[in-house]
Order: structure tokens, then C-alpha cells, then sequence
């Protein structure tokens, strides 16, 4: 008789960090542990949504082969006053990619975390259009446009709950593990930028542009003055700190688990052409966690 191990996993906010996400699921499943349920938050939400369509290898072949200037040509810059990205492009190649799907269609049971911007509260999306609940949740103040659904306006997920652990309270799972991507910086096994070839050398005036508009805003603590920042950081440095501090309340409140911790300068937030570090980085750190779970070094769910 298995003894296979079914997990609820939950998959917190971080920007880039969130690629780690991917290496988080495959050393999982590399282990033969079952993902029955997924919440997620904002990047959390993109990763866990599209494992949960059965999809993930399809975007990570894709993710993995970006490279700074397609990161920066993804970017569909609003000329409006709610944010500096529309986000339509993005979610257009997604599309593109892995097609479409409703949540209460998929194979594994998802719940993505938004903020309702009128009501002021946390909406869990547990069906409907998949990309429209990641396209909400991933909607940073500021810098993405909030994003319109039925009748509603949504802002990032982050805002309300980036480690939505309670969403799978009522799972009947064996286990419940949780990644959060603001943890302790450990400078062992922060991962160093890989050099990618550039398959085009030649950028256009526009993605000149947001390249240059972009960098006009992202700290430089070495050519700057002491405590000076740009608009760009502040947003991003403030929303780090808000989802440090209400992640800590969510684990003191619904402990998991097995927790794993992504060091929260693993990478910047934007740095998406680092997923192969931040690939491996989520597999050494699920290694870690599980041995630290299983001290006797028993890690593999189908012999436990």
C-alpha cells in the first residue's frame, strides 16, 4: 500500500522571486509528492494557475529562454494615470502559449488571491476565466493598471494576503506547504546573474525607451546618495515590507507544514531573465526544507 504523500501547497507574492516557484513544484513532484490544491498570490497565483492547467513546462521552456530585452518587450507602457503597465501583453502571450481555461475546470484545484479595490477586501477567485484571476492578482499599485472584471477593479493579491495558507484550510490533505519569497537573505546560496546570449543586439527606439525609463527608477545604492530613492523603489521597497510583515502574521495565525523560504534578495523584482537561478534556487530550498522536515534524510513521499 502508498504511503504518497498528497499536499496542499500555497505559493506566495515576490515578483521575480516567483520563478523559484517552479523549482519548488518539480522538486515535489521529483520526490512523488501528489499536489492535490494550490493558492497562490500574485506570482504565486501566475505559477500555481498554470501548474494547475498542466501547463508549466510549456511556460517554462519559454521563461527560462528570456532574456533582458524580451522582458523589457513585454512591457506595454499605460500613458493613464493608474499604473505604468497595462499588463495586456503579457497575459496575451500566455494566452498564446498555454491557451485558455475556467478554474473549475482544471485537473488540480486553484484559488488565486486578489484585492477588491472598492470593497476593500480579500477575493478569492475558485472559478471562472483562469488569466483574468491571475491578471487581478497580479496587479502591483502603481505599476500595473488594476485590472477590470466583472464589474469589479482588482488590485494585487499581495496588498491583502501574499501567503494565502487559509484558503486551503479545508483541503483533505496529507500535508500543507507553504513558500514565501521574503525570506532571511543568505548570501551561501543567493544566485549569481547568468550572462544570456543576445539573440538580438539591435533594440528599437521604444524598448530603448522603456529600458532607460525603467533604470530612471531602479535603486543604485552605489552611484547614488545615501537614502536616496527613485518613485520605482519606493513602490516596490514598500510593498516588500508590507508583505514581510503580514506574511509573518499569517504564519504565526495558520502555521504549514513545511515551510520554504526564498531569500528576499535572491533577485530584484523585475530580473524575470534569471529564471534558470531562480529555478534551482527553489529546488535547493525545497531540498533543504524537506530534510529539515524528515532529519533522517526519508524525503521521498513514495517511501515514507
Amino acid at each position: 500500500m502508498s504511503n504518497k504523500k498528497i499536499i496542499s501547497l500555497v505559493l506566495g507574492s515576490g515578483g521575480a522571486r516567483g520563478l523559484a516557484h517552479i523549482g519548488v513544484i518539480e522538486e515535489l513532484v521529483h520526490r512523488g509528492f501528489e499536489i492535490e490544491s494550490i493558492a497562490g498570490s500574485s506570482m504565486g497565483a501566475l505559477v500555481g494557475g498554470i501548474y494547475a492547467m498542466g501547463k508549466l513546462d510549456i511556460y517554462t521552456n519559454w521563461v527560462t529562454a528570456l532574456q533582458r530585452s524580451d522582458v523589457f518587450r513585454l512591457l506595454d507602457l499605460s500613458f493613464g494615470r493608474n499604473g505604468l503597465i497595462k499588463g495586456d501583453r503579457i497575459i496575451g502571450v500566455l494566452k498564446s502559449l498555454i491557451g485558455e481555461a475556467n478554474i473549475e475546470d482544471l485537473p488540480i484545484r486553484f484559488t488565486a488571491v486578489a484585492t477588491d479595490l472598492e470593497a476593500e477586501r480579500e477575493e478569492l477567485f475558485k472559478d471562472g476565466s483562469l488569466f483574468d484571476a491571475i491578471r487581478a492578482s497580479i496587479s502591483i499599485p502603481t505599476i500595473f493598471t488594476p485590472h477590470r472584471y466583472q464589474g469589479r477593479e482588482y488590485l494585487d493579491g499581495s496588498l491583502v494576503n501574499p501567503l494565502p495558507i487559509a484558503a486551503t484550510l479545508d483541503n483533505k490533505t496529507d500535508l500543507t506547504v507553504a513558500v514565501i519569497l521574503s525570506g532571511k537573505t543568505n548570501t551561501s546560496t543567493k544566485p549569481q546573474p547568468v550572462q544570456k546570449k543576445n539573440k538580438n543586439n539591435q533594440r528599437s527606439a521604444y524598448h530603448r525607451g522603456i529600458v532607460q525609463f525603467i533604470n530612471e527608477y531602479k535603486l543604485n545604492r552605489d552611484q547614488q546618495s545615501k537614502g536616496a530613492m527613485g518613485m520605482f523603489d519606493i513602490v516596490v521597497k514598500s510593498m516588500g515590507i508590507m508583505e514581510s510583515m503580514i506574511t509573518q502574521a499569517q504564519l504565526k495565525a495558520y502555521p504549514p507544514d513545511i515551510l520554504i523560504e526564498i531569500p528576499r534578495d535572491a533577485c530584484n523584482f523585475y530580473e524575470f531573465y534569471r529564471a534558470d537561478e531562480m529555478i534551482q534556487l527553489g529546488r535547493q530550498k525545497t531540498q533543504t526544507a524537506l530534510l529539515s522536515h524528515w532529519p533522517d534524510g526519508v524525503v521521498d513521499a513514495a517511501g515514507l
